[in-house]
Formats: structure tokens, C-alpha cells, sequence
């Protein structure tokens, strides 16, 4: 053995000495060994936090023994990447003659790979305070938004952000220094003893990435080991779960196939034998889903439609669907029109929200088909099908059009004017954009616009004043928490704006002749023990105006059925791609709600009965008891009839996607 010739690196010291004791005998690759050791001292006391934190609901699975356990694993997982990379390059750098450049290269390798696992452990409470689960790839999925995210960071989270940055930069200073100081002795290896014992550390790594003998490799939801998606996260590590999510977005177009395969002819099958669905012709073998839908209501002419999509407007907010006094005008609005009893989000973002309320599409694990490039021309939505009717469509946001690819899609599907904060005068604006008094003020502007040009049309508003950091205008409402920037304060901010735009629109010519659907995209965080929290997926769902009486809807329904519902009540007739139940028509048959969380699905039926689907593994038979808002997932095994209709409904959004077939034209 030769030591490696070390100039003026400072020789290891007595903080690090116990470390360059114990991978000494490592010889070249003693800079891995210590990243690996680190590495995996980091994971655990990160994960031994996290569990201390989050302990009732840790310690009420029973798994804490295994969860450190199954988590040294999947830390290994994670560490065996970080190490097969230099690996692959120590045959020809590792030996004496490039020593020096081996060294360094390792060195700030390993740097890079410690700072970037210290970063995401972090982060890590903080994602979990707001999505109940580890960093996912939501965390990548908001990074291509920079101003907003670092305005949301800035205004809202400033002292996490601060603190976590701050923590990051110290801990990557001192790991450099430590790896720098313990490998100061390192010592390469006779040429013969490197190449011979390369193979054999090849595959030591490669079994280590691998982590089992199975058929497949080991993934997260092999550590799947409860009920409780968020203790599931902590067994195993952030890092790993943001690059495996990165891994399967590009792989997202056959997401769904993640939960089994079923014959094609059998998907269609078990989605058509829906009751609304039964007497329905689907005479189009290129465009599967395709059928004449005829409005329930007879009009001379079709009425207008508006949409208001409303932020993280859950039912934890409504007072008479279990939760807080907060919406007081939505609640003195509800017995105006159409109120949804059971109605359940499809997901936990605003596009996965858009994408049901506006194009009626299901969901599936992949992204929101709003940000998919095969959707963003020629996919159907209700402004593609209105505007062949003879429509006006627009669609009017407060903040700026192109977040989340929004002006793309809608642009590319029908809506033919976007109006969005650039075409505002807003007197507040916060991090999102302008609040939803100046939002709605400029649509009740551009409504009577539509309306004087003697055509009917259909226009999109979606608010965003419930947002992170929850800013409003002062002296609007009387707070409901002493603290000011909450998001109890900002959805009665949000309400109160929307009490103002109905009564406002009420005295409007095209109130008579307009339905208003009052809708959330979604829950403000969607959190719980539960392996599926459809609680926090129970959002409210209004539909007023015209001639619409008081009626309450009290089966279950999915954000999928409001598209065929309004265009029944507009007098539409036409021919769509939408699965969806026309409530209009058809309000008796049992309901049933399609929910996605992470990478789980669920399939709610009207007895409560859910069948879950979780990647390579069984189906679950779940049972909801909507009065406590509780899921039991171990009601034992669905029946085969309601497993291939689960995975049918997950695996046909994926076929009509990739395919190209939820359109109108050839």
C-alpha cells in the first residue's frame, strides 16, 4: 500500500479521527465508506426526529421497531446510488498515478451527496406540515414556478426557509471539512488488488441499490407498511422519494399500469356499465368513451355558464358539512340552488381539480393531463364543447396565466380569451396575484361584455386569495383567528369576496339566464392517518342562478359528474367524451367518487365501500363511514367484480391519454 500524498491537507483531528480510523483499510475508497457512514447516521437521527415528532401516530401502527429497521434499508437504497456512480470510474482514476484527482473528485462527490441528503431532511418537516407525507414530487413539480414558490417561501415560511438554508450551508461546511480531515491518510491500492476487487464491489452495491430478490427491484412502496401514508413516508428517506418521483414522471403516460393490467375491452366495459352510462352508444371504436348525451331540460335557447373554481376550498371549511364557521355567505348561498352533500375531489391539486371540473377527465398518478404534452391541442373540455355550440369561452385568473401550463392548456382546448392579472388594475396583490375581490370585479367587468355581445358563453374564474401565505386585503372581515395571515382568515376572506360577486351578479341583465357552479378544486392539505384521508377530499359544490331550485344532492358524487350535470341544466345536447353521471337525468342511482392520493387510488361507492389500489401490491377492501369521516382500509378483500372496476377507472384515463382519443374530432 501506498499513502496518498497529501501536501498540505490537514491530517485528520481528534473530532475525526475515529473516522479515518474505521476506513483506513478502505484504501481509495475510503471517501465513500465515510459518506456511506455518515450517510446513514444522517438518515437515521433525521428518521428517529420525524418519528419522535409524529409519535402517536408512529406508535399507533406498532411498526417502530421495523420502521427503523425497513428505513436503514431504504437508506441504503438511496447511499448505494451516491456510491455506484464513482464507482463506475475507479478502475481508471483510483489507482497512484491520479490519486490526487480521485481524491478530490470523491471528496466533493460525496460533499455534493450529504448536502443535498442534509437539504431534503430538512425540508422535510416543513412539507409535512403542509401534505402530511415526506417531500414527493409535488416538491419538483412546484420548482418550475420560482417566483411564486420563493414569494410563498418568503412571505409565508420565511423563518423555515431562513433556518433551513441557514442549517443546510453550516452542516455542508462542516461535513466537507470532516470528510476532507478524515480522509487525509487515504492510501491507494497496487494496481492488481483495485481490479480485482472492483467486480466484487460492483455487485456488493449493486445488491445494495437492488435490495431484494425478487422479481423487481425494491421501490417506496415496497416500505408501504401501514394504513398511515404519512408514517409510510418516514420509513423511508426524503431524497429517495423526490428522485424516485422524478423517476416515474417520466415514465407517467403508462402510470396507471402501476396497479395491474386489464384487457382493453374489459377497462371500457366495466367504466360503460355505469346506470348513467348503460343506455349510452359508443359507436366510435376511435374514440371509446365518445356518446350523445341529451339535456334533461328543454331550453329555446341555451343558458350561460360560469365556473368558480374556488382555492383549497375543502369542506373543513363548511360549517353544515362538518366543518368550521367560516364560509357564512356559501352557507346562506346553498339553499339558493343545487347543493352536493357528498361531493369528492379527485385529487390534491388545482389542476388534477381542473381537469375533472372542466374536461370531466379521471384521474390517474401521473401528472394532471393540464400539464401533459399529448393534451394540449385536440383534448376535450367543456369550452371545446361549448364553443361548437356557438359559445363565448374565457377563462379569468387573478395571478399569471401561465402557472401550472394553464394558458397552454386552455388556450389549446377551446378557451378563446384568457384574461388573467396582466389585464387587471388590481388594488392588492399578494404573492399569488390580485385578490379575489379585484379577480372578481374584473369578471363581473367581463360578463357584461359576453353578455352584450348577444351569444351565449362560458367563463372559468378561479380564485387564488386561499393560498399560502394567505394574504388579503385589511378590513374586509372579522377575523376568525387572532392571528392574522391563517388560512381560516383567508378563506373567510375568500368567501366574503364571493358573497360580493354573486349578490353583485344578481343584479346583472344574464343572471336570469346564467347557471353558476360554485366549486373547490380542492382541499386546503390533505392529511391523516389513514391510508386514503377521504375526509380531506369532501369538498362543497353549489350550482345556482336561472331557474335552478333548491335541491340538495345527497349521493355521492365525483368532481367528474358536475360537467354533464351543468350541461344538462344549460339545455345542451351534445356529443362528449365525459364518463360522468348527469344528476339532471339520473339522481337516484347509487354514486360513487374516483380519488387519487400520491400513488394511491380509490374507488368510494355510495355504501361506503372504497376499494384501494396501491402499486404492486393486492387491492384493499376499505369501508367510509361519512358521519365520522373515518376510513377503515382493512374491511378486508374487494370482490374481483370491484377491483376490475377500480382499476378500470385508473387505467382508462391513462389509455385515452396516450392514445389521443378523449377528443371531439377525428
Amino acid at each position: 500500500m501506498v499513502t496518498f500524498p497529501s501536501g498540505n491537507t490537514p491530517r485528520a483531528t481528534a473530532p475525526t479521527a475515529w473516522l479515518a480510523r474505521a476506513t483506513l483499510w478502505a484504501g481509495p475508497y475510503a471517501v465513500l465508506l465515510q459518506m456511506l457512514l455518515l450517510g446513514l447516521a444522517i438518515l437515521s437521527l433525521s428518521r428517529l426526529g420525524l418519528a419522535a415528532w409524529q409519535w402517536p401516530r408512529v406508535g399507533a401502527t406498532g411498526i417502530d421497531g421495523l420502521l427503523f429497521l425497513q428505513g436503514l434499508r431504504a437508506d441504503l437504497i438511496l447511499l448505494g446510488y451516491f456510491l455506484a456512480i464513482p464507482l463506475l470510474f475507479a478502475p481508471l482514476l483510483a489507482h497512484r498515478g491520479a490519486a490526487r484527482f480521485w481524491r478530490t473528485g470523491t471528496l466533493v462527490w460525496a460533499s455534493f451527496a450529504l448536502v443535498l441528503i442534509v437539504f431534503m431532511e430538512l425540508s422535510s418537516p416543513q412539507f409535512i406540515l403542509q401534505y402530511d407525507v415526506r417531500p414527493n414530487r409535488l416538491f419538483v413539480e412546484y420548482l418550475s414556478y420560482p417566483r411564486e414558490v420563493l414569494a410563498t417561501l418568503w412571505h409565508g415560511f420565511r423563518t423555515a426557509l431562513l433556518l433551513g438554508v441557514g442549517l443546510t450551508v453550516v452542516l455542508g461546511v462542516l461535513l466537507f471539512r470532516l470528510l476532507r480531515s478524515a480522509s487525509a491518510d487515504m492510501r491507494t491500492w497496487p494496481a492488481r488488488r483495485l481490479l480485482l476487487l472492483w467486480p466484487l464491489l460492483c455487485v456488493l452495491v449493486f445488491m445494495q441499490v437492488r435490495s431484494t430478490t425478487g422479481h423487481r427491484p425494491a421501490n417506496p412502496a415496497l416500505f408501504a407498511l401501514t394504513g398511515d401514508a404519512l408514517v409510510n413516508s418516514l420509513v423511508i428517506n426524503s431524497a429517495w422519494s423526490v428522485l424516485d418521483a422524478i423517476g416515474s414522471m417520466r415514465k407517467e403516460a403508462r402510470s396507471s399500469e402501476i396497479y395491474g393490467a386489464l384487457p382493453r375491452e374489459q377497462v371500457l366495459a366495466r367504466v360503460r356499465a355505469a346506470p348513467w352510462l348503460a343506455d349510452a352508444s359508443f359507436a366510435d371504436p376511435e374514440r371509446p368513451t365518445l356518446h350523445a348525451q341529451q339535456a334533461a331540460i328543454a331550453r329555446a335557447r341555451p343558458l350561460n355558464l360560469v365556473i368558480v373554481l374556488e382555492e383549497s376550498l375543502g369542506a373543513t371549511f363548511v360549517q353544515s358539512l362538518g366543518g368550521l364557521p367560516v364560509t357564512p355567505e356559501l352557507e346562506r348561498l346553498k339553499d339558493e340552488g343545487w347543493w352536493f352533500e357528498q361531493l369528492y375531489a379527485t385529487g390534491t391539486r388545482s389542476v388534477r381539480g381542473i381537469e375533472a371540473v372542466v374536461a370531466g377527465f379521471a384521474p390517474t398518478p401521473a401528472r394532471s393531463v393540464v400539464k401533459l404534452s399529448l393534451a394540449q391541442q385536440r383534448f376535450y373540455t367543456l369550452a371545446a364543447g361549448l364553443g361548437q355550440q356557438g359559445y363565448q369561452t374565457e377563462f379569468v385568473y387573478g395571478g399569471e396565466a401561465h402557472f401550472d401550463n394553464m394558458r397552454s392548456f386552455f388556450t389549446g382546448n377551446g378557451f378563446q380569451r384568457v384574461v388573467d392579472i396582466g389585464q387587471m388594475r388590481p388594488a392588492f396583490v399578494g404573492s399569488w396575484g390580485a385578490s379575489d375581490e379585484d379577480l372578481f370585479d374584473k369578471s363581473l367587468e367581463r360578463l357584461k361584455d359576453l353578455h352584450a355581445q348577444g351569444k351565449p358563453f362560458f367563463s372559468l374564474i378561479f380564485t387564488s386569495s386561499n393560498h399560502e401565505p394567505f394574504e388579503f386585503p385589511d378590513g374586509k372581515i372579522a377575523l376568525h383567528d387572532p392571528q392574522r395571515q391563517t388560512v381560516n382568515n383567508a378563506v373567510k376572506y375568500a368567501d366574503y369576496a364571493l358573497g360580493k360577486f354573486i349578490r353583485a351578479a344578481k343584479q346583472q341583465d344574464y343572471w336570469k339566464d346564467t347557471v353558476f357552479l360554485i366549486v373547490a378544486d380542492h382541499d386546503n392539505r390533505v392529511y391523516g392517518d389513514e391510508l386514503v384521508p377521504v375526509k380531506k377530499f369532501h369538498i362543497p359544490g353549489l350550482i345556482l342562478g336561472a331557474d335552478i331550485q333548491p335541491r340538495r344532492i345527497a349521493r355521492v358524487a365525483s368532481q367528474v359528474d358536475l360537467g354533464p350535470t351543468l350541461l344538462s341544466l344549460l339545455g345542451v345536447s351534445s356529443t362528449h367524451p365525459m364518463i360522468g353521471r348527469d344528476f339532471a337525468r339520473d339522481s337516484t342511482s347509487p354514486g360513487r367518487a374516483l380519488i387519487q392520493f400520491n400513488d394511491v387510488f380509490a374507488l368510494l361507492e355510495e355504501d361506503g365501500a372504497a376499494t384501494i389500489l396501491r402499486p404492486g401490491k393486492a387491492p384493499m377492501l376499505g369501508r367510509y363511514d361519512a358521519t365520522r369521516g373515518v376510513l377503515d382500509a382493512r374491511a378486508g378483500e374487494p370482490s374481483p367484480a370491484q377491483a376490475e372496476t377500480a382499476l378500470a377507472h385508473v387505467l382508462l384515463p391513462s389509455l385515452l391519454y396516450r392514445e389521443q382519443r378523449y377528443r371531439l374530432g377525428k
